[in-house]
């Protein structure tokens, strides 16, 4: 998750600081949560919303099942 997110600010061109920010939290306990991978579901959904994107997470089968 944490090169995930590195490379959506990187696409977006925005810094982690500003991202933090933008959703609520402070840039030091973005940092430890990033670091930690400790981000909730909704956190994720809000990192996404605050880059212009959605996050989509999914179980894929190998026979194409998707839940």
């Amino acid at each position: 998750m944490e090169q995930q997110i590195h490379k959506a600010i990187e696409y977006k061109g925005i810094s982690q600081a500003a991202l933090a920010r933008a959703i609520g939290m402070s840039p030091q306990n973005f940092n430890k949560k990033i670091k930690r991978e400790t981000f909730s579901p909704d956190e994720l959904h809000a990192i996404a919303k605050a880059l212009g994107a959605k996050y989509i997470a999914i179980f894929e089968f190998p026979d194409g099942t998707k839940i």
